[in-house]
């Protein structure tokens, strides 16, 4: 199941939560409505709101797939909407935590001039940085150096704290694709890399949530991004260092992750800054992120005010 956040328009004020089936967006709330009354049921309704849909973890997904189900068996006629008529938002728009993993492709780690390191690099983004697979990437004035990352993202579907890595898929609600968007002369001007990592509406996250049922196995999907139509970044999952089980545990063990939490987990080389000569982004340049399993995430490149 493909989850989404969408509006049918800019002037409305909240996104909802929806599926995709068909190229149609499906409400989660009116299609699970629809199934409590087919079945004659008094339940707990489904929020609408996305965060707090993401924020109940598996409780949501499960009555979500639930109602998937039902519309895709059920000739009752269920309201939906053709995808290219709604504005798309970032799937979680406010995720409790984002956690994202630095230096986890030895190729990267080597076009980086960097070295392997004994534990996992973690550093973190906040929400203010999320924009959705239909919005534009703002280039900060504050950069000269804007860089692209393609990575596959991991979302938390239910409370982990010293989680084992034999136990670690248990966890993950659904993947996502996530640009890891890097300010690389504000990251590179101090040991601590948050500033050129966080900038405000820069990190594109989408276009969907993938439900860990339609992804067999993420530690083998080909990942790519491209520029203006150029390749960058091509690799796969299998060449992680610190594979997902490995970094949930290792997380789980430091910090409590809770429903709707998103780990980045890292990116292969094919960098802007890696390239010789360099290559950053710049004003009206189109961005375009490939994960199997999951999609195209496309953005474009704007000067911020």
């Amino acid at each position: 199941m493909k989850l989404v956040s969408y509006k049918v328009n800019k002037h409305d004020n909240k996104f909802r939560v929806g599926f995709i089936l068909n190229h149609k967006v499906f409400d989660v709330q009116q299609s699970y409505r629809l199934l409590l009354n087919h079945q004659q049921k008094s339940q707990k309704d489904l929020p609408s709101d996305p965060n707090v849909f993401f924020s109940y973890g598996f409780e949501a997904i499960k009555k979500a797939q639930d109602a998937y189900r039902y519309v895709v068996q059920s000739n009752e006629l269920c309201h939906s909407l053709n995808q290219e008529d709604v504005i798309l938002g970032p799937p979680n728009p406010h995720p409790e935590k984002i956690i994202c993993v630095g230096l986890n492709y030895a190729d990267h780690i080597q076009e980086m001039n960097s070295e392997v390191q004994e534990y996992p690099v973690l550093f973190s983004k906040f929400n203010n940085s999320l924009i959705g697979p239909e919005d534009p990437i703002e280039k900060n004035p504050l950069t000269n150096k804007l860089d692209y990352e393609v990575e596959l993202v991991v979302v938390i579907g239910k409370e982990a704290s010293k989680v084992k890595q034999v136990n670690a898929y248990e966890y993950i609600a659904g993947y996502t694709i996530g640009n890891d968007i890097s300010a690389r002369d504000l990251q590179k001007r101090t040991p601590q890399w948050l500033q050129g990592k966080s900038l405000d509406r820069s990190t594109p996250i989408g276009p969907w949530i993938v439900t860990t049922d339609e992804i067999s196995n993420p530690e083998n999907i080909n990942v790519r991004s491209f520029v203006n139509g150029e390749l960058r970044q091509q690799s796969n999952t299998s060449h992680f260092i610190f594979n997902i089980p490995f970094l949930i545990e290792f997380i789980s063990h430091l910090i409590t992750l809770k429903p709707g939490d998103l780990i980045f987990t890292g990116t292969p080389d094919g960098v802007g800054m890696g390239m010789n000569p360099q290559q950053f982004l710049k004003s009206g340049d189109i961005v375009t992120l490939e994960v199997d399993g999951i999609g195209v995430l496309e953005n474009q490149v704007i000067e911020s005010s």
